[in-house]
């Protein structure tokens, strides 16, 4: 058995990817590290675990924390993993980090999204991006892989067969909408669910931070010059899911039949991709799994071109966040990619 520790596991992301470790047959979950819930058993935090384990929230050095397990999971706030994963590194554990510390290689990308100056810039060429749909060969031989942010993976996977094909080069206009668990365990104006439960709005209007976060990715997979993300998102009446409509002319040539064939030229043998063609893809289809489904719908041709929309969804806190987490730690460690993934202990929120 593999030995696992989680750092910040007092989140809902915390809490996913203890529900994930609980049920694994090769990785044991050895323990969970956290500044609150000290000393309460997991199970009384995360009351979907409630009988499953022993294990109690401890509180610990990070250097402490990674001493003897194979890898460490970090479900920590953006800007505080950046002062940890220093710490981890002398370990030799593996280091799978949910936070957006390390997605972006450009330092000034990142200063001017997550509005500070980054605490270790050396270090993030030494990252792998954490999407298994497009960088599978790179997370095999990782040692410390940047799991992508929610929204960056649901919009990204829409596009990337469209980048593959050399038919991105000019923008494209997405709006997502998510779910309220996106906006973490503790309530904050604007984004606690009873205040959201009967509302829609938009948010971060065109300055999103996963906004460079999926140019820099779609680019790595093939868009052109002329690319461009105009993006939206937008909170949603629901605690869990991202569903993503993303809007562009393609040339009047494009058909169905090449879209689709597209599709599963990108995401052939790819676990966790299900295209869809009979149906819009759902939230409710993918709700508490590590599924995001991407289908697609045709305009009328007008002249030379013609307008196709790409529309995925996925659960933010399983494939947009720590469900990904575990599958990248799987393909890191050896093990097949959907490893201790299947099993159901309920959700938590």
């Amino acid at each position: 058995m593999f030995k696992a520790a989680i750092i910040g596991g007092t989140g809902y992301g915390g809490a996913e990817m203890c529900r994930q470790l609980l049920q694994h047959p090769e990785v044991e979950l050895c323990r969970v590290v956290a500044v609150d819930e000290v000393g309460k058993k997991l199970g009384d935090v995360h009351l979907n675990l409630e009988g499953q384990t022993e294990l109690c929230f401890e509180q610990m050095e990070p250097e402490e924390a990674a001493a003897g397990m194979d890898v460490v999971l970090l479900g920590l706030p953006h800007t505080v993993s950046a002062q940890v994963v220093p710490k981890l590194i002398p370990s030799g554990a593996r280091i799978i980090d949910m936070s957006g510390d390390f997605r972006l290689r450009d330092v000034a990308t990142y200063e001017k999204y997550y509005k500070r100056a980054h605490p270790c810039p050396e270090l993030l060429s030494s990252f792998v991006y954490g999407l298994p749909e497009l960088n599978y060969a790179q997370i095999q031989s990782a040692t410390r892989v940047a799991v992508p942010g929610c929204f960056a993976t649901c919009i990204a996977l829409g596009l990337i067969p469209l980048a593959k094909a050399g038919l991105l080069n000019a923008p494209v206009r997405t709006v997502a909408m998510t779910g309220s668990s996106g906006s973490g365990a503790y309530a904050k104006p604007g984004t606690h669910h009873p205040l959201r439960a009967n509302n829609l709005r938009a948010y971060e209007i065109l300055k999103h931070r996963h906004a460079p976060e999926i140019a820099q990715t779609v680019f790595d997979a093939g868009a052109g010059e002329g690319f461009r993300l105009d993006f939206v998102p937008m909170s949603a009446p629901l605690p869990r899911g991202i569903f993503a409509t993303s809007v562009l002319d393609v040339p009047a040539d494009v058909d169905a039949e090449r879209v689709t064939k597209l599709l599963h030229d990108a995401y052939e043998g790819r676990r966790f991709v299900k295209i869809v063609t009979r149906r819009s893809p759902e939230v409710v289809s993918i709700v508490a799994s590590n599924y995001a489904e991407v289908g697609f719908s045709l305009g009328e041709v007008h002249g030379e071109r013609r307008s196709l929309v790409m529309l995925t969804t996925l659960d933010n806190l399983v494939k947009g966040g720590a469900g990904q987490a575990i599958q990248n730690m799987n393909i890191v460690l050896g093990l097949k990619e959907d490893a201790g993934m299947l099993g159901d202990m309920g959700t938590w929120p």
